[in-house]
């Protein structure tokens, strides 16, 4: 008999790519997954940045390279982070991931040992989640509310809970919620982590994606004991296929990123990273971040609007300023489980909200993703979810 590791105990298929398989049927609409939309891949400038590796240095892009990454993609990502983010870094602080769920990996690798604790948002991500459980922690949960975490909460579970080795937090359009927090919460975090010295990983896949109200600065600029490990990615602002993300952080723990990274994939796909770099090289991203804003900004306009107009009136849900998600409470006598299998019923696909709380239970909650959809299905699909949730409401 084939005696397995306790670890593999742990993982479970994950929520959203079981109902991936699913929704991969063209009368399907899908609000499950967390994808971009497909027709703003620029794939004619990709082509052509292509083109240009292969014929400037083909050799080099097929061959192996530094595990921390190409170098000239690390100093782009730099000068972006310092553009974009207001963090000031340099390459030999970045080092180039498979995503930035590689670099999830890597940070749980890095501090977790078994019955460690991890604190986190409560609801947070359930890539995150699933990344971290191998690792076999303890998940102690932050309430939230509609300005995010709750900072006193958090105050008084680092002064009383032994061994927390990480803070996990999506500050900017989290997901699931599409919350964002203040710029005075963000502080006071700060604050508290200082108090407390652990580290913090500030997963930042959606900062771009701001198409109303201001930019707010990431953690990382108020990071004055390099205690915050920020991520990236190319997969919301590009393309997600390439399986571009990136770590910043201070020098010892990046050394000892370095070490796991050796261990686990020597390196990212240089190929990749030297395409990307073209495309930076010969492209405007900025204007193609925009393009991806408006037509968010416009996707989730409708789909609120239209939630405003056939949703009822117990279905209480948040308004993002940017991202890719709208979370939907319900009332707590709901299974939104029950109510998820009566709309896949009707072609309707969104994903329940117990998968992304670590300890599970709530499971009158459900996540919606707007910017795959085209307007005509979207409100198509919005109107037959509230036909399956008014069934539900006693």
């Amino acid at each position: 008999m084939v005696n397995y590791a306790d670890r593999m105990n742990e993982l479970k298929a994950s929520d959203v790519r079981e109902l991936l398989k699913l929704t991969a049927r063209p009368e399907v609409i899908s609000f499950a997954g967390g994808m971009p939309a497909p027709e703003l891949f620029p794939v004619d400038d990709i082509n052509t940045a292509t083109a240009a590796v292969l014929h400037e240095n083909g050799r080099a892009a097929l061959q192996y390279g530094p595990t921390e990454g190409y170098l000239p993609l690390r100093k782009q990502i730099a000068d972006r982070l310092a553009a974009k983010n207001g963090i000031h870094t340099d390459a030999d602080h970045i080092m180039i991931t498979a995503g930035s769920q590689q670099g999830l990996d890597y940070c749980a690798r890095l501090f977790l040992n078994p019955g460690d604790v991890v604190v986190m948002e409560s609801p947070s991500y359930l890539g995150a989640i699933s990344a971290f459980k191998p690792c076999q922690p303890k998940f102690v949960e932050v309430p939230t509310d509609d300005g995010g975490m709750i900072m006193e909460e958090l105050d008084r579970i680092l002064a009383t809970t032994e061994n927390v080795k990480m803070i996990y937090v999506i500050p900017d359009f989290q997901n699931p919620s599409g919350r964002t927090w203040s710029l005075e919460r963000r502080k006071a975090f700060m604050e508290v982590v200082n108090k407390y010295e652990v580290p913090v990983i500030e997963d930042n896949p959606y900062g771009e994606l701001r198409f109303k109200g201001e930019f707010l600065p990431a953690l990382k600029t108020m990071d004055t004991k390099d205690l915050v490990i920020y991520l990236g990615t190319f997969s919301k602002i590009l393309a997600p296929g390439y399986r571009l993300g990136w770590i910043c952080c201070g020098s010892d723990i990046f050394d000892k990123m370095t070490l796991i990274a050796q261990a686990a994939v020597l390196q990212t796909a240089t190929v990749s990273m030297m395409v990307v770099s073209k495309y930076l090289d010969m492209f405007d991203l900025d204007a193609h971040v925009q393009k991806i804003r408006d037509t968010y900004r416009h996707r989730c306009d409708l789909m609120i609007s239209t939630m405003d107009e056939y949703f009822p009136k117990e279905a209480k849900f948040t308004r993002p300023e940017g991202g890719l998600f709208t979370w939907v409470e319900m009332p707590e006598y709901v299974n939104t489980r029950d109510m998820a299998a009566d709309a896949l019923a009707l072609n309707v696909a969104f994903v329940p909200g117990d998968g992304f709380f670590p300890n599970g239970g709530n499971f009158h909650c459900l996540r919606m993703n707007y910017s795959n959809m085209p307007d005509d299905r979207i409100v198509e699909g919005v109107k037959r979810l509230a036909e399956v949730m008014k069934k539900y409401i006693k």
